[in-house]
């Protein structure tokens, strides 16, 4: 679980899981890199990236092979500013930069350490809002099905770009970019399983774009837009994270302000109507990342302002979560299972 150690975090803090309960116990935790806002695993779990989302962006690597996170190696430069995301593909690690809006790959060493940066992309544009849209702002970047691409989600200019990463190399290369609704500020997405659609969750708007994948030529095309936000909701909000059912039957979308979980039902082949079908507290206040557990039985919450992880069990006939438990975790950001 990652968090904001500015924001009185821990770092990264490790948790074992009951798989009969799901229950979390935290074993222990690691604040030697500032802001460790999001982490993702190495190909065989042994090894944890974690970005800083600092001015002068860095990427980390812990070994996780024990109860606590142990840091292996200096963090590396990621030629970028703020970045709020990665991915391991093809030896690299591959982050997006919120601050300077953009994305970079960094060499992934034998020991699992990273090394220098090999492509970095800048982003260009920007969106109506003027006070969020002013620049790019990469927030996610993830591997697309096919292996052949990388699609890249960017807050400040609504759209989804997508590259392609040369595993020999390094070097990325720009391949195409999809415009969704102007002053959207689309955030992340997630995939079907099929692999033939993406969830794009937008941040300004509370809405979830659903958008056809063509992995053969690499390109985005929406097909459908729906609501995430309860009727009649009122007040700020701000959709955070979206997860994806293994079987593709359901989706969960979190929206801040609010503090729900939105189910939907994923409707037809391949998903391609969601469905709204309730909206669930999310158990805490501000929930910024969700992530199911392998399996899909269950489905947990990082809540960044009231400081906690929690955990839901998942009614498989509906989809809809039940709050089963909770643990203490100081401004929390992230939580994925490896």
């Amino acid at each position: 679980m990652g968090s904001f150690t500015r924001a009185g975090g821990l770092g990264v803090t490790a948790a074992s899981v009951d798989r009969a309960t799901g229950a979390l116990t935290v074993t222990g935790t690691s604040d030697t890199v500032p802001d460790p806002s999001f982490l993702a695993p190495g190909p065989d779990g042994t090894v944890l990236y974690a970005v800083s989302e600092a001015d002068e962006g860095a990427v980390a690597a812990f070994d996780v092979t024990g109860p606590v996170p142990r840091p292996l190696g200096a963090p590396a430069p990621v030629g970028g500013a703020g970045p709020t995301h990665l991915t391991y593909t093809a030896g690299h690690v591959v982050t997006a930069h919120y601050g300077s809006g953009g994305v970079s790959a960094v060499a992934v060493r034998p020991d699992g350490t990273p090394g220098p940066v090999t492509g970095l992309l800048r982003h260009h544009g920007h969106g109506p809002d003027p006070e969020r849209q002013t620049a790019p702002h990469a927030h996610q970047v993830l591997p697309a099905p096919g292996g052949r691409h990388l699609l890249t989600v960017d807050l400040g200019t609504d759209s989804v770009r997508v590259c392609a990463l040369d595993p020999a190399t390094g070097a990325l290369a720009p391949h195409g970019e999809t415009p969704l609704r102007p002053g959207s500020g689309p955030r992340h997405l997630a995939l079907h399983p099929a692999g033939g659609h993406a969830y794009v969750l937008a941040e300004l708007a509370p809405v979830l774009t659903v958008c056809r994948w063509n992995a053969r030529s690499g390109t985005l095309a929406p097909v459908a837009e729906v609501p995430v936000r309860a009727e009649g909701a009122t007040g700020v909000a701000y959709p955070s994270a979206v997860a994806v059912a293994p079987d593709g039957r359901y989706a969960w979308a979190a929206v801040r302000g609010d503090d729900t979980l939105t189910v939907l039902a994923l409707l037809h082949e391949g998903g391609e109507q969601p469905v709204p079908v309730a909206h669930v507290p999310c158990g805490g206040h501000w929930p910024r990342d969700v992530a199911l557990a392998p399996g899909g039985r269950r489905l947990y919450v990082a809540n960044e302002r009231s400081g906690d992880v929690t955990w839901f069990d998942i009614d498989p006939d509906t989809g809809i979560p039940s709050r089963a438990g909770a643990i203490e975790v100081p401004a929390a950001t992230c939580v994925i299972f490896a």
